[in-house]
């Protein structure tokens, strides 16, 4: 067995100004289990992510990353039993420890397990869900090293790799037997802030602290008119008026898609794209969710600088990575602007390219050396706090 028995205590090794951590072979799990599986299925076509099949990518990618290295995986209880399910019963020579975060199937749940995490000084998170699962982790740890997994609705952000590699690519970077330099690079994310608060340039404090709000996006923030918050329907094109995206590129599916359509953005590019649409747009088809395109009137559309402030103007409601989240006001503004100030996201070809060209998966070179991987591991349940739930430690 590797490692102590619990390490409840455990805060990570890192840098405390920037929040990020030092590797030490310790890989978080976090799943959403409503990712896949909300309304927006009966409008469109989207498929249905089942709780069986996140077991079995959960078990794949735990496989992946003890294979390249991961001594410890840390992963969130909740109701429906995904991460306990996959990881009680696998035998892998790590330590695995299931966190109770008293999750109640709500978006709380992924900030309470994120700071858990945080706290427990995990390298790397291999999340499963959406482009919102994913913004919501940025928002409480936007110093954090993803290896996201597609599960969602939207689906720009994280990736369709297959669980194993990802796993393996998440390993290899928790272990620090690549470095994330030269295979996670830094995303870039949305900052809006109201009217009454000053720009946000990824510090959300400032907008508050002026008694106004401020909201983040990984890939758009987008202002439909004459819709309402919390509505999970996909977007009515007619209704779009500007759409501010990171990245988009012409075969995505969703909100950004439209910028795909008409000026690509790509991860990589230090700019992102502001289209304008409304009454008098020329019509463009867009694919708005799977199985599901619709017309959406285009003024005009141009390239964003890195911290060029954009007005995003009211009456509206915002979307931030497809889910309406504000209302800005007859005669309001919200300022938003784009930074490279985002988590860190591995690539998990090039990790695993890194990898074989070390040689991690020769035996006599690897991490994990010539040990066998299929010892039973022990399992530790804790509270969120790291005091044991059960006689395990």
């Amino acid at each position: 067995m590797v490692g102590s028995a619990s390490r409840p205590e455990h805060s990570g090794r890192g840098d405390p100004r920037t929040g990020r951590i030092s590797p030490d072979g310790t890989v978080g799990i976090i799943a959403n289990p409503v990712s896949g599986r909300d309304v927006r299925r009966v409008a469109a076509r989207g498929a249905v992510s089942t709780t069986e099949d996140k077991r079995n990518r959960i078990a794949r990618a735990v496989i992946g990353a003890v294979t390249a290295g991961a001594t410890r995986i840390v992963a969130m209880a909740e109701p429906f039993g995904i991460a306990t399910g996959a990881l009680t019963d696998l035998r892998i020579d790590a330590e695995i420890e299931i966190v109770d975060v008293g999750a109640t199937v709500s978006p709380t749940d992924t900030i309470r397990a994120v700071e858990a995490m945080r706290a427990r000084g995990v390298s790397v998170l291999v999340t499963l869900g959406g482009d919102g699962t994913n913004r919501t982790i940025a928002g409480v740890w936007p110093e954090a090293t993803l290896v996201p997994m597609s599960t969602g609705t939207n689906n720009v952000f994280p990736s369709l790799t297959e669980p194993t590699v990802a796993g393996a690519a998440a390993g290899l970077v928790a272990a620090g037997v690549v470095d994330p330099a030269a295979c996670a690079p830094q995303s870039k994310l949305i900052t809006v802030t109201s009217g009454k608060g000053t720009s946000g340039s990824c510090t959300s404090q400032e907008g508050r602290q002026a008694g106004g709000w401020t909201e983040i996006a990984l890939v758009d923030a987008v202002t439909l008119a004459d819709d309402f918050v919390g509505n999970r329907m996909p977007a009515d094109g007619e209704r779009m008026r500007q759409v501010l995206v990171s990245r988009a590129h012409p075969a995505s599916i969703g909100l950004s898609s439209l910028a795909g359509l008409l000026q690509p953005c790509s991860f990589e590019d230090d700019a992102g794209v502001l289209v304008n649409c409304g009454p008098g747009g020329y019509p463009m088809r867009v694919a708005l969710a799977p199985g599901l395109y619709r017309t959406v009137p285009v003024i005009d559309h141009h390239s964003v600088e890195l911290g060029e402030t954009v007005e995003l103007r009211g009456p509206a409601v915002l979307s931030l990575d497809g889910d309406r989240e504000r209302t800005i006001g007859l005669d309001e503004a919200a300022i938003a602007d784009v930074q490279r100030c985002g988590p860190r996201v591995v690539d998990v070809e090039r990790a695993l390219e890194l990898g074989a060209a070390a040689g991690v998966f020769e035996t006599s070179r690897a991490p994990t050396g010539d040990r066998a991987l299929n010892e039973a591991s022990r399992v530790h349940y804790h509270h969120a706090d790291g005091t044991p739930i059960r006689d395990c430690c």
